[in-house]
């Protein structure tokens, strides 16, 4: 019994003309022909000879996703060929659009799959729809460019300085999320080419449009691609990291900026906190504007710092991504694992155990370190005893209700009291700490972040306090021109606006 066997063969971008001689003899002398789709003009040639063939059209109607559709099509196949062989032929032709190996995926199931099945595989190569593309749209690749696949497209995958070719654009619908895509990278009105059968004289169609046309664009068919010409834009290479990299490398280089250059982590460190305060006030703000300008200068903080190392040859900023992803993957087991959670406190709790797994593998005694570990030591001291806290009580140092809480406030300031009234300004200190301390514990309670609660008073008393300030100058008043009474009177107006 024959060696089972299978040859694939690519019928070319479209014109019958691009049809290889190789391939012409392959299908005549083919005991049985099977096309992955009949629409498509090459096959027009394979008619006026009187050359049968299969076509797998149906499937397309048969299931619900291309996927399916190209695994349905690699099982008949390699059951056909077996077939074959056992009736002492060989001679089964698989032919498909293009080139056998451009985003052609039955042809990728078939080289994974023939090998386990014993069977001979054999791929001839026909002219792509590349080919075409480049000679219809005047592209020369060696600019360089990227071949992607609208059914997958994300816009992490677009290069502006790059030509990018969208192939499989089979529809309206397609068309519509390629668009989507585009326009996270592109402005609306960016101009890109749409292409349909590229190199068939009678239905070519080479059509250019403004992106926010790119779904209204009639002609979507099996031979439609797009084509987003390369840019050396600066406003597109502004929108990339690797540019934002680029940048920071020039600024801290020999030929850069002189004061960019002479920084250390030490001379930075302090606008690391303040950009981030910064940025904590525009989220308070509830200012988008705002916050895109400062969320920019937190990033620039993690990227001068990084690039300092890099220069050392300690890491880069492309290992810090690479850790955070990571780490977030790795914690996040009830996401990209097999471990559950209804809910934000289980999450949490997948997320410690995960934490402390982590240590374990990077040989950290979990055991001999401190339960309070893990607390940066510039936190602000309100935050820091929130945190320290919390740490406290997920081992069972904590009471179990609020009242007890609330009395050791009472307790607390009855003791700054008699403080006040007797002892050293430092106790008094100690004592006032002290307050602060169990009215941060309260707070946990009551579920509220001291930190957040605070910062929303502090907010609450400027606005207020900007009202008295307003009724001064209506008044024609300076503060040293009114009292406490005039001004609580104000103050209380306020509270009521």
């Amino acid at each position: 019994m024959a060696t089972p066997h299978l040859t694939v063969v690519g019928l070319g971008s479209g014109d019958p003309d691009q049809l290889t001689l190789g391939v012409w003899r392959r299908l005549q002398a083919a005991e049985r022909v099977f096309v992955r789709t009949a629409q498509h003009p090459a096959l027009s040639l394979l008619n006026e000879n009187g050359i049968a063939y299969s076509s797998f059209d149906a499937l397309y109607e048969q299931h619900d996703s291309f996927p399916d559709v190209y695994k349905a099509i690699a099982e008949t196949l390699i059951a056909e060929a077996k077939s074959m062989a056992a009736g002492d032929s060989a001679a089964v032709v698989y032919a498909v659009p293009g080139h056998p190996m451009v985003a052609e995926r039955t042809v990728q199931l078939l080289r994974e799959q023939c090998p386990e099945a014993g069977i001979s595989l054999q791929i001839i190569g026909g002219e792509s729809f590349l080919d075409q593309a480049f000679v219809s749209l005047g592209i020369d690749p060696i600019e360089g460019f990227a071949l992607l696949d609208a059914a997958e497209l994300q816009p992490s995958l677009l290069q502006p300085q790059l030509h990018t070719l969208i192939g499989q654009v089979y529809d309206t619908y397609t068309a519509s999320d390629v668009k989507l895509a585009l326009m996270e990278r592109y402005p609306d009105d960016y101009e890109v080419v749409v292409g349909h059968a590229l190199g068939v004289d009678s239905e070519q169609q080479i059509l250019r449009v403004p992106l926010y046309e790119l779904d209204r664009t009639p002609g979507y068919g099996n031979l439609s691609l797009i084509w987003v010409p390369r840019s050396d834009d600066a406003a597109l290479r502004n929108r990339s990291f690797e540019r934002l990299h680029e940048i920071v490398s020039i600024l801290r280089s020999p030929e850069g900026c002189p004061w960019d250059r002479e920084q250390t982590h030490q001379s930075i460190r302090k606008n690391f906190i303040e950009e981030l305060y910064e940025a904590l006030e525009a989220i308070d703000n509830d200012d988008p504007d705002g916050m895109q300008e400062e969320f920019g200068d937190v990033i620039l903080q993690v990227m001068l710092h990084s690039q300092m190392e890099e220069e050392t040859g300690a890491f880069s900023v492309y290992d810090v991504i690479q850790s955070l992803n990571e780490k977030l993957i790795f914690r996040h087991p009830h996401v990209f694992g097999e471990l559950d959670a209804s809910n934000s406190q289980e999450a949490l709790v997948n997320w410690e155990q995960m934490k402390a797994e982590e240590k374990r593998m990077k040989g950290t005694d979990v055991s001999r370190t401190s339960v309070l570990d893990g607390i940066p030591p510039d936190l602000p001291a309100l935050m820091k005893a929130y945190k320290l806290q919390k740490k406290a009580a997920k081992v069972g140092f904590d009471w179990d209700e609020l009242d007890p809480v609330l009395n050791k406030i009472e307790e607390e300031l009855a003791e700054l009291r008699e403080a006040i009234a007797s002892q050293s300004e430092e106790e008094q200190a100690s004592e006032l700490g002290d307050l602060l301390f169990a009215v941060v514990n309260a707070s946990r309670f009551i579920h509220a972040d001291p930190e957040e609660a605070l910062s929303r008073t502090n907010k609450k008393f400027r606005k207020r306090f900007a009202y008295i300030e307003e009724q001064l100058r209506i008044s024609g008043k300076q503060f040293d021109q009114t009292d406490l009474t005039e001004m609580d009177h104000w103050w209380e107006e306020a509270k009521r606006q």
